[in-house]
């Protein structure tokens, strides 16, 4: 059983629900968000009664949820969560995006993708590998790779969000404060990695490719929103082999099992020039932003891309 909290629930309020849970002979787990806490009863929870915590001064709501993945379920929440990396809204109204480079990080790079993302009216630059690894091109970002993308970003008044694979390497992204995280595929099943990324209040996306099960997917998210970071981004890479591209039907199943907003990766799911139809289909289906590989080496179509964004918005309101 979960107990979400009012915004305002004081610390008495959240210590009484505590003390019921283990009066029960129940533990506790708290996770602190920015913007709420919820509490988990883990153990026998035969008997236990959701109306119990429903009256208590400070909550909001308490329910059973039978998935592993808890406080990330539309469940535990049924109203879409907005996330916000710099001022940019993930979930609102308007379809989101971040451009960047996926494959060279480099400082022209960089100044090249940043100089279109500030031309078309963006706000996020980002450096990291949204799509599959290949195993003789393979470099990790390193710390000189982490100034560079931040200076650029602020020469050109963008926030910065970077790829995270080391874990070592967490301090230096706290020290340049930058704008969000971007995990990819390989690391939704790093425990630890997940759990510490839970602990700091930063934004995260967690990026999943067709070798990640959704269950698998909600499952990396939980355990970010267990230590207390509930700013977490969903993002569909796609598959990969002959059959690349988006499946839509699977986003729409997702939107129906949670609340965080999901977004996709066009440019790796199926290349540049079908990113503006899969980025449509995809926000039609649910999705509610884009994030864009600019350094490709096929030619983005950076402007047929967002008017097909602007469309895919319009028509889902139409239909809404």
């Amino acid at each position: 059983m979960i107990i979400v909290m009012n915004g305002s629930a004081t610390d008495a309020e959240i210590a009484a629900v505590v003390a019921r849970i283990e009066a029960q002979g129940l533990m506790a787990h708290l996770s602190r968000g920015s913007e709420r806490t919820v509490i988990g009863a883990v153990g026998q929870e035969r008997g236990l009664e959701p109306a119990w915590f429903e009256s208590m001064p400070g909550v909001a709501r308490a329910l059973r949820v039978v998935s592993d993945y808890r406080i990330v379920s539309r469940e535990a929440q049924p109203e879409d969560s907005i996330v916000r990396i710099g001022d940019v809204a993930f979930g609102g109204g308007a379809p989101a995006w971040l451009g960047g480079c996926g494959h060279d990080w480099n400082r022209d790079a960089l100044t090249a993708a940043a100089a279109r993302i500030k031309a078309a009216g963006g706000r996020l630059l980002f450096a990291g590998r949204s799509g599959h690894d290949n195993p003789y091109r393979y470099r990790p970002m390193g710390a000189a790779d982490l100034e560079t993308l931040s200076k650029v970003a602020a020469e050109h008044g963008l926030v910065a969000v970077a790829e995270l694979r080391d874990l070592r390497l967490l301090d230096v992204y706290l020290e340049l404060q930058l704008g969000g995280l971007l995990l990819p595929p390989h690391c939704l099943h790093q425990v630890e990695l997940l759990r510490e990324v839970g602990r700091i209040n930063k934004p995260v996306i967690l990026q999943r490719n067709n070798r990640v099960r959704l269950g698998e997917w909600l499952l990396a998210a939980e355990h970010v929103a267990v230590g207390g970071n509930h700013r977490i981004i969903l993002c569909d890479c796609g598959s990969e082999g002959e059959a690349a591209g988006l499946d839509v039907g699977e986003l729409a199943c997702l939107r129906r099992e949670t609340h965080l907003p999901v977004m996709v990766a066009p440019v790796a799911a199926g290349g540049a020039s079908l990113a503006p139809v899969l980025a449509a289909s995809a926000l039609l289906a649910g999705a509610c932003g884009v994030l864009m590989e600019m350094d490709a080496a096929e030619a983005l179509s950076l402007e047929a891309l967002l008017a097909g964004m602007g469309m895919a918005a319009s028509l889902g309101h139409g239909h809404g």
